[in-house]
């Protein structure tokens, strides 16, 4: 009897031993996924801070503070489609994606947030359904508070470039995101611009482009005049301030020479010259542009590296396996090898 009962508080024990290693191994990987897919993105960006407003002061004394608004830009989401879009691919970016936005708008608390274009990466050429599921995808993704207001502008990747575009695909991304093209808050103006239709050449959708333009220039000429002239009509005047101007292509420059910073093109790639009406605006379509006003702060933020990720789930895996091996006894426990290597030195 004392035999039989030795046999069951070995075995006891064996079970013990096992199911300890199983809670020690999924606390490990439960910790690594929290780490890698959640507690990552408020560590990186929580780093980052809305930069100060600096404003001019007279006779010693400050000016008056204006209201400053809290504006965040994203640009180039290209969420995947049903074409390209690996399933696996599409899960692990649109997580990324949906956790860096949803961590951003918690810890920043912006008041708008402006998507400069390419939200979508087949919206030129998708189906009705292909669309209508892209768009579902990207309202859960991007959702967001009532509080906080959400622009976007067309990219060519949205509508096509300019022998793609069609007015179908134009009043399809219109349908779901607001079509306003004058956007004030807070004393500021944006104009958003379908910069896919400032190719110049005359087309129907063009000269409607341009004529929205010429239309909202000349509501902002009024804006200026201490008092308004018969042209200006009654309606409610603009704030008088410089515009932002915000679209998908960037305006004419001849290349990345001038750029730096960590988002900048590699150095053996800045000298690269750029083709006008396809990598930027063309001249003539870039001069008729309004560039932003003088006071404003500007601060970029960076996102999680992958590389980082991947390193710490190598990390977490080596360590694994490790653990299973002095677990079965294929290897010497750290610790004790540890002790033993001290020992050894302590003799000598």
């Amino acid at each position: 009897m004392a035999t039989m009962k030795l046999g069951f508080g070995r075995q006891n024990f064996y079970l013990f031993k096992r199911s300890f290693l199983l809670l020690k191994l999924i606390a490990i990987v439960f910790a690594m996924l929290l780490f890698c897919e959640f507690l990552i993105y408020y560590l990186v960006i929580f780093q980052c801070n809305w930069p100060e407003l600096k404003t001019p002061a007279y006779d010693g004394e400050r000016e008056t503070l204006k209201p400053v608004l809290k504006a965040m830009f994203l640009a180039d989401t290209h969420l995947l489609g049903e074409v390209r879009g690996h399933w696996l691919d599409k899960l692990r970016r649109e997580w990324q994606m949906e956790r860096a936005f949803q961590t951003a708008l918690w810890l920043l608390q912006p008041e708008v947030v402006f998507i400069l274009g390419d939200i979508f990466d087949e919206g030129k050429w998708s189906s009705s359904q292909a669309w209508a599921d892209d768009v579902e995808r990207f309202q859960r993704m991007f959702r967001h508070p009532h509080h906080v207001q959400l622009k976007v502008v067309a990219g060519n990747h949205d509508i096509g470039f300019h022998y793609q575009m069609s007015s179908y695909r134009i009043k399809r991304f219109e349908k779901v995101f607001n079509p306003e093209r004058l956007f004030s808050w807070k004393g500021i103006n944006f104009v958003m611009v379908n910069s896919v239709a400032l190719e110049g050449d005359g087309c129907n959708i063009c000269s409607e482009a341009e004529a929205e333009l010429i239309e909202i220039s000349h509501k902002l000429n009024c804006s200026r005049e201490e008092h308004h002239s018969n042209q200006c009509g009654d309606g409610q005047p603009l704030p008088r301030s410089a515009p932002v101007l915000l679209q998908h292509f960037p305006l004419y420059r001849r290349s990345d020479a001038n750029c730096t910073g960590e988002d900048a093109a590699p150095p053996e790639e800045r000298g690269t010259l750029f083709k006008e009406r396809y990598d930027v605006l063309s001249r003539e379509a870039s001069q008729k542009g309004s560039m932003t006003p003088t006071e404003y702060a500007l601060s970029k933020c960076y996102l999680p590296f992958e590389n980082t990720v991947l390193i710490t789930y190598c990390g977490a895996a080596g360590f694994l396996v490790v653990l299973i091996l002095v677990h079965f006894g294929f290897l010497d426990s750290p610790f004790l090898f540890g002790c033993q290597l001290l020992r050894k030195f302590k003799t000598v």
